[in-house]
């Protein structure tokens, strides 16, 4: 059972065994650009998929594998990530994430994934795996949630250096 924490909402039972959900089959396709690269997060020195935004995709990938389980209220929060970069990949490349398994854990949903670079037109290699990861998802009432968040949002500040 998800953990009901302030206005978290339970996976409605229909769509989930106890511990682990029926297979939610979601995989993701991405271009990697200069946007992507270690150099332009600020997280390396070199032009290639930055770890980062390896991350920021399979969030990506969590957020459309937990949409299904959720009712219209409710929404997802990234709680906890855990990535292995394993292989480079340049500019140009493209890169499959996919969830390979969904299980229900006491923060929420945690979702395993694995990125693979596809080969290149024409090329005689098949994917290679570069990384696996990670992610828990905490359900939560949209509106609670934020609704907690603006009681906190910045306000200016009317003091002024003399």
């Amino acid at each position: 059972m998800v953990a009901q924490r302030d206005a978290c909402h339970e996976i409605p039972r229909n769509r989930a065994r106890r511990g682990r959900y029926p297979a939610v089959v979601t995989t993701m396709r991405f271009s990697v650009t200069d946007l992507d690269t270690a150099i332009a997060l600020g997280s390396g020195d070199v032009p290639v998929l930055a770890t980062p935004r390896m991350v920021a995709w399979f969030e990506a990938a969590t957020v459309a594998a937990a949409a299904p389980l959720i009712d219209d209220a409710g929404t997802s929060v990234g709680i906890e990530v855990w990535a292995e970069h394993r292989r480079a990949s340049p500019v140009g490349a493209v890169v499959e994430v996919e969830v390979l398994e969904v299980l229900e854990v006491d923060r929420g949903i945690s979702f395993g994934l694995v990125a693979r670079e596809l080969p290149a037109a024409g090329a005689d290699a098949g994917p290679r795996e570069i990384g696996r990861g990670r992610v828990v998802r905490a359900v939560v009432d949209r509106a609670a949630f934020l609704d907690r968040l603006e009681g906190r949002r910045a306000r200016p500040s009317t003091d002024r250096p003399g």
